[in-house]
């Protein structure tokens, strides 16, 4: 019965080196970024493209798309710009507001966006364990956050991914409550 209980202990992995772990990352950015320009976007219009496609309706504007890459308003301009030549993106101006933009990504967008390579990486990962996510999501926020707060102290522009993908509650409930109550 030891020998049993012994050949079900997992082996003892290797510690993993910084360097090994930043330059696997870096690869695979990179090998996805050449990919992304195989299917007819460079890398800017892809995460143009699924930053619109997942952004709550008050983010969906150049400045918060400028605000989440972390790009120039020139890069930003230029990517919109494409990106609506190329008939996935549409540009209108938001109602009641003169000069505030809204940002829409069109059908042919939202096709486009299942031949997305990064959906190879998103499916690799759903084939993980609910624990090996957990642990690879929790060390991606904490680089992530990192490389926030250096942007941050050397006044360099990227902002939280939370503050542009959260619903915004609804005003209109609330008083519609207190106009009944009335």
């Amino acid at each position: 019965m030891a020998k049993d209980k012994k050949s079900k202990k997992k082996p003892k992995q290797k510690p993993v080196k910084s360097i090994e772990f930043v330059s696997e990352l870096a690869r695979l950015a990179r090998l996805m970024r050449a990919a992304e320009h195989e299917i007819g976007l460079n890398p800017a219009q892809w995460e143009a493209l699924r930053f619109l496609a997942r952004c709550n309706k008050s983010s969906n504007s150049p400045i918060a798309l400028t605000r989440y890459l972390g790009a120039t308003k020139g890069t930003i301009s230029q990517t919109v710009i494409a990106l609506v030549k190329k008939g996935l993106v549409e540009k209108t101006n938001r109602k009641g507001e003169r000069r505030s933009v809204a940002l829409t990504v069109t059908g042919e967008g939202y096709e486009l966006l299942q031949e997305d390579p990064w959906k190879r990486v998103e499916h690799a990962f759903e084939t993980l364990g609910p624990k090996k996510r957990a642990t690879a999501a929790s060390v991606l926020a904490v680089l992530m956050e990192d490389e926030l707060e250096h942007r941050r102290d050397n006044d360099l522009s990227a902002w939280p991914s939370k503050m542009f993908f959260k619903k915004k509650k609804k005003a209109k409930k609330k008083s519609k409550a207190k106009s009944a109550k009335k």
